[in-house]
């Protein structure tokens, strides 16, 4: 089509906007859409397929012109934008309440869970035509029936069940949308999907499972894209509405009716139950591998099931970069006040004296006055002169957190924190992102020896360079290597600031010491020099049987915590704190 009559259209539908947005409320505010004029312009803006689609990530709504003519879509501008505006304020809405439809959506579909975009896409696509046709009075029906007009009714049993349902919930005559004589068993589903729509307008999160499930059956068979999208996809605006590098927050945590709690619509008592239970319509969802703290609402998923997750949505992060957030997310509740100790301060430096000051050093330390004084001449580097000044410490202190030296066993023993919840690392989260807060410097340690390690470059404020560590995976040895803390504590001078050693790991640390050369002089020393303290958080459920390593730990400067289990370093982290750290630790 010739780029005015393109224009023309641009104008009819610009001045369509404030109708589109005055159909979700008077208060309704967004940025214009992004007009597309050519399939060049669709591409750079991501718009694949469809003639009109939206971006969670910064709210926008991408328009095809040249599509809308081809479908003869001009008098339609209202419907189709109040449609896309729809998605941004009521389902999905935004990032967060996206990724949580498709986590409901991927519980109840099982092994099918590559269509969960497609099922949220229709899903909501019911909800806000529904809404437009039926209380704003809108002509969506319309729309459809211009699709139909061009591509032809389409044949598939899910199309024709979607369609069919339009037909239901607007009471459209029988064949406006779907062709021929509908199936009783489309017709039955396509009744209550209707009814669903409708039951569960208001809380649509409550009944996506149950779209789910009732989409499960027509999904057997169902060929791969692009043939089993031929004559809708042009509608399907919503699955990659998701792309972007920004991972949603509060997705960790699994909600109360995700999963298990599935209910068939056939036998939903909201919708009255139109079926006898069978084992086809029990939800496929399974909760293997996943974890539990109070309840059903205390759910967490398993990291990989996170990943999946949010690749899902379209985050285009590397899995890595997931997994540290998924750790952060994990470990925010447990947040703790880091210890602190009182460390002598330095006051302003005192003037000493001055000294010729010399060409190549900054012209900043120039003392003009003094330079003048002993000559009225000022030649650079022969009567010019700088001050000089002392550093002296103060007998007052001021309070200061003590850094922390976190080192992990991440020998075979332990869970590959990508895969399944390794609370080690969660307890290492807790405790970096506490001293972040607190202003504390870092240092994190990954040790599976003999074999390999992993650790951060020194002492350091960089959380993401320290969870990047906590969060990789060695599975080699079989404790945390006492060489670690000679490289640190030993073969260096004592740290200039009050450190805490704090290492997570199993009874398997006292034959690293006896097997390495001094080891346990090497942890002698570095509960010594780290001057804030040192704590050996150790997985034995039988502490009798270590009785006198335990014993000889003690006598050497190191605290032990026992925990039966790797789940108890959690709570060490949250009494972290309560220590008495300060009172031991050193002055500097």
């Amino acid at each position: 089509m010739a780029k005015t009559d393109l224009l023309g259209i641009h104008k009819q539908w610009e001045e369509a906007w404030p109708k589109a947005l005055g159909a979700w409320s008077d208060f309704t505010k967004m940025q214009r859409p992004i007009w597309c004029f050519s399939p060049e312009e669709e591409r750079e803006v991501g718009l694949r397929g469809s003639f009109a689609a939206i971006r969670l990530l910064d709210h926008k709504v991408m328009i095809s012109l040249s599509q809308i003519a081809e479908y003869q879509l001009e008098d339609y501008g209202a419907e189709i934008l109040a449609h896309e505006i729809g998605h941004h304020v009521y389902a999905p809405a935004n990032l967060t309440d996206h990724a949580r439809l498709l986590a409901r959506l991927r519980a109840g579909l099982g092994s099918n869970v590559e269509f969960a975009g497609l099922i949220a896409n229709l899903y909501t696509d019911l909800l806000i035509n529904d809404r437009l046709q039926r209380d704003v009075g809108m002509d969506i029906a319309g729309v459809y029936a211009k699709v139909v007009a061009h591509s032809g009714p389409p044949e598939q049993p899910l199309w024709r069940l979607y369609y069919r349902t339009y037909e239901v919930l607007w009471n459209l005559e029988p064949g406006t949308l779907v062709s021929g004589e509908v199936e009783p068993g489309i017709n039955l589903d396509a009744t209550l999907m209707a009814r669903l729509i409708r039951v569960y307008s208001k809380y649509w999160l409550e009944g996506a499972g149950r779209f789910a499930l009732l989409c499960l059956d027509y999904l057997k068979g169902f060929p791969p894209a692009p043939a089993s999208l031929e004559g809708v996809w042009v509608t399907l605006d919503s699955q990659d509405a998701g792309e972007g590098g920004v991972i949603p927050d509060g997705i960790a945590r699994e909600e109360e009716g995700e999963g298990g709690g599935l209910v068939h619509p056939r036998l939903d008592p909201e919708l009255g139950g139109l079926a006898p239970r069978s084992s086809k319509e029990k939800s496929p969802g399974s909760r293997d591998g996943r974890e539990e703290d109070g309840g059903q609402k205390g759910r967490f998923r398993a990291p990989a099931e996170y990943i999946e997750l949010m690749k899902s949505i379209g985050v285009e992060r590397d899995s890595s970069e997931i997994v540290i957030q998924y750790y952060k997310e994990r470990a925010r509740p447990h947040y703790i006040k880091f210890p602190t100790g009182r460390m002598p301060v330095e006051n302003e430096p005192i003037f000493e004296g001055v000294e010729p000051w010399e060409l190549g050093s900054p012209v900043s330390r120039i003392d003009w006055v003094e330079s003048a004084v002993r000559s009225p001449y000022i030649i650079p580097g022969v009567t010019t002169v700088e001050r000089t000044y002392r550093q002296v410490r103060s007998p007052e202190a001021e309070t200061r957190p003590v850094d922390l030296y976190l080192g992990i066993d991440c020998s075979g023993s332990m869970n590959n924190p990508s895969r399944r919840c390794s609370y080690p690392v969660l307890a290492g989260a807790i405790m970096v992102s506490a001293a972040m807060r607190a202003g504390a410097r870092v240092m994190s340690v990954l040790s599976g020896e003999p074999g390999e390690y992993l650790s951060s470059d020194g002492f350091s404020r960089d959380e993401k360079e320290h969870l990047g560590v906590l969060t990789s995976y060695l599975g080699t040895g079989y404790s945390f290597g006492a060489e670690r803390l000679k490289e640190v504590f030993v073969d260096k001078k004592a740290p200039e600031r009050a450190c805490h050693i704090l290492l997570l790991t199993d009874a398997d640390i006292f034959h690293m010491f006896d097997q390495t050369p001094n080891g346990w002089e090497i942890a002698r020393i570095a509960a010594e020099r780290a001057g804030g303290g040192a704590t050996c958080v150790l997985e034995i459920r039988y502490p009798d049987s270590c009785a006198e390593p335990l014993a000889r730990l003690r006598e050497i400067g190191w605290t032990p915590y026992l925990v039966n289990d790797q789940e108890g370093v959690v709570e060490f982290a949250r009494q972290f704190s309560k220590a008495h750290y300060e009172r031991n630790g050193r002055r500097r």
